[in-house]
């Protein structure tokens, strides 16, 4: 199995839920205060013969209007064309945005070829759901336009392809467990979004029920141990992907 990193870019984001270009480097925190800063991270992971997406980042274009994700995936070595299932963790906006390419004179799918894999639940509530984190207009031009597979529950999607119903950062977030003769690759989406949430055990705000969260972090952590899994972390800073063991403490290190 292979998997590859599709940094999108580095953002500050405060109440407002407008995703700002932050360069560390030469952007100062204290000028936008009240906000949170994070990577984004999507994935791309060869699995077998299909190619998977998991979670789309914002769908922000680069300075010559090409998707900056079409643009890391090209540089991966493949087609935004070659995605077969685009494999989805929630539908907040810094996951989903990607999912369509939004211009000047409307939108296009980012992948009119792939199949959008969503929580039945997740799809639902995204509908009816207040919060300026989910952008419906989005998700109606999905509706006419998409090839979309519902999922519910926890289940096999494909062989090798598990979806694990969390909640915590919303009510019917999912994860994604894959496997193969070799590899076991597990994808946290927003439940484990930073390697450094496993060390740190605490109840976030942004969490719809942070206490759940927490909870599912410790049992993923030791899941990861024990089963050897390759971790991606969709807002990782210090670091997107990694293997989990135990250290001397019993606390948990990536390495």
């Amino acid at each position: 199995m292979q998997v590859f990193t599709l940094y999108e870019g580095s953002y500050s984001v405060a109440a407002d839920k407008k995703f700002i270009p932050f360069n560390p480097q030469t952007d100062n925190p204290k000028d936008r205060p009240g906000s949170l800063f994070i990577h984004v991270n999507p994935f791309l992971v060869k699995h077998g013969d299909k190619l998977l997406l998991l979670d789309t980042g914002l769908g922000y274009s680069n300075s010559k209007g090409e998707l900056i994700i079409h643009e890391n995936i090209r540089r991966a070595g493949f087609n935004p064309e070659d995605v077969d299932y685009v494999l989805m963790s929630h539908l907040h906006f810094d996951h989903s945005g990607g999912m369509v390419h939004q211009k000047d004179d409307g939108m296009e799918l980012s992948f009119p070829d792939a199949t959008y894999v969503i929580q039945r639940g997740e799809w639902e509530g995204a509908f009816t759901n207040t919060s300026s984190s989910y952008r419906t207009e989005i998700f109606d031009f999905l509706q006419r336009n998409a090839q979309l597979a519902y999922v519910d529950e926890t289940g096999d999607f494909l062989p090798g392809v598990k979806h694990i119903l969390t909640g915590g950062h919303t009510p019917y977030h999912q994860a994604w467990l894959l496997e193969d003769s070799e590899d076991k690759v597990f994808f946290g989406g927003d439940v484990l979004p930073e390697p450094e949430e496993l060390i740190k055990k605490f109840i976030a705000k942004y969490d719809y029920d942070g206490r759940k969260s927490m909870e599912l972090r410790e049992e993923f952590g030791q899941m990861a141990v024990a089963e050897h899994w390759n971790c991606l972390f969709y807002h990782g800073k210090s670091r997107a992907t990694g293997f989990v063991e135990l250290g001397a403490e019993g606390q948990f290190k990536l390495v």
